[in-house]
């Protein structure tokens, strides 16, 4: 490996965590940032069982959306979610996949020269298109970002 290109980054990857109720239901919310990735976990009853990346890059003709962006709770559109492992069908799919973004469009705000991939782990007891769980959710996860 050429020694230019080696990185240095502090060992153990920075991680932080809390706990909190979704729907009811206690959770434990953790978050591990690597040098190329940032891992968010979502676990109730100490599941796992949906997987998602959403790359924070963005191309060029995303940029401009990206400048103007605001901090409303409309997710950035340049930001596409991929299911890696799990599902559970069309619409737990599809919900999982718009936590993701809303999750991947907090850390485009929060910081808009961040260009990682942001992997998610969900494993959520049920997961439902619920306005109090999607802001439990969010508010969750705020705290260990």
């Amino acid at each position: 490996m050429d020694a230019s290109r080696v990185v240095e980054e502090p060992f153990p990857a920075q991680s932080r965590s809390a706990t909190g109720p979704i729907d009811g239901v206690p959770t434990e919310a953790s978050v591990l940032q690597f040098s190329d990735k940032i891992l968010v976990t979502l676990s109730q009853e100490g599941r796992l069982s949906q997987w998602i990346h959403v790359p924070l890059s963005a191309p060029s003709s995303a940029t401009v959306d990206m400048a103007l962006a605001n901090a409303n709770l409309l997710p950035m559109s340049h930001l596409t979610p991929k299911t890696l492992l799990g599902g559970g069908g069309e619409e737990r799919e599809s919900l999982a996949q718009l936590y993701a973004v809303q999750i991947a469009s907090h850390i485009a705000r929060r910081d808009s020269e961040e260009r990682r991939t942001l992997v998610i782990g969900l494993g959520l007891k049920t997961l439902k298109p619920d306005r109090e769980a999607f802001f439990d959710v969010l508010e969750l996860i705020q705290k260990v970002l």
